[in-house]
């Protein structure tokens, strides 16, 4: 229970600061409308970094499900607690982006734009390519999934690491996040997604169900191709 509980305080963290920063750069009258794609990648990589820092007092710190199933899949997590722990990031994804929207509820009231306001939520493809699409947030995973297994054989100062993922999130971010917007976290996405739907957001609009699956296929395919090749490496 505890890790449950930690799972979901992470993913709300990561969500609620990871989410919140790009609806400060994309809403109206924030103060840091237009702040641009440095800044969004940098506030998800520091959103990872609490989040992990927060879930790991009782967890593992996955707050991600392809993590968690890419951990799985190289023995380093019993899969009896995979299905605990993505319910339990699902819930704590939901429960950020719902404190998103009312931390912002003016200027979501004051923003014309529906597709800004759905940015705040989920994540959407610079063009509109299935097969690309899938196969950017495919490398994107693979690259974290196996950025965090390669952590792993290395030794980090004590409560170092959560530093050191938060600068592989701005990494993977800033070169190869301006395809798809790197959700490489099928709860971040799928989880505000629900959010966004449920929601009373003046102007809205839809929330993009016909590219909802490839935010969770996607990273699920990376993460599960990171953990066989790592341990193909690494046996």
């Amino acid at each position: 229970m505890s890790a449950f509980v930690s799972e979901i305080i992470g993913t709300m963290l990561l969500i609620l600061l990871g989410n919140g920063v790009v609806a400060g750069v994309v809403l109206r009258h924030s103060k840091a409308e237009n702040a641009g794609w440095i800044v969004i990648t940098f506030g998800w990589g520091f959103a990872v970094m609490v989040g992990v820092y927060a879930a790991g007092i009782y967890g593992g710190a996955h707050i991600n499900p392809a993590v968690t199933i890419g951990l799985a899949t190289s023995g380093a997590f019993p899969w009896a607690d995979v299905p605990m722990y993505i319910l339990a990031q699902f819930i704590g994804a939901f429960i950020g982006a719902v404190l998103v929207y009312v931390h912002y509820k003016p200027h979501y009231d004051v923003t014309d734009d529906p597709g800004a306001k759905l940015a705040t939520f989920s994540t959407a493809p610079g063009i509109r390519n299935t097969p690309f699409n899938l196969i950017s947030e495919i490398i994107g995973t693979f690259v974290l999934v196996f950025g965090l297994l390669s952590f792993g054989a290395n030794t980090f100062a004590d409560g170092l690491n959560p530093l050191i993922v938060a600068f592989l999130i701005v990494s993977i971010g800033l070169s190869l996040g301006g395809t798809t917007g790197y959700a490489i976290n099928p709860a971040r996405d799928l989880g505000p997604r629900i959010a966004h739907a449920i929601l009373p957001i003046k102007g809205k609009g839809t929330s993009d169900w016909g590219y909802s699956w490839i935010p969770v296929v996607g990273p699920i395919i990376g993460a599960v191709i990171a953990a066989l090749v790592y341990g193909i490496l690494v046996p």
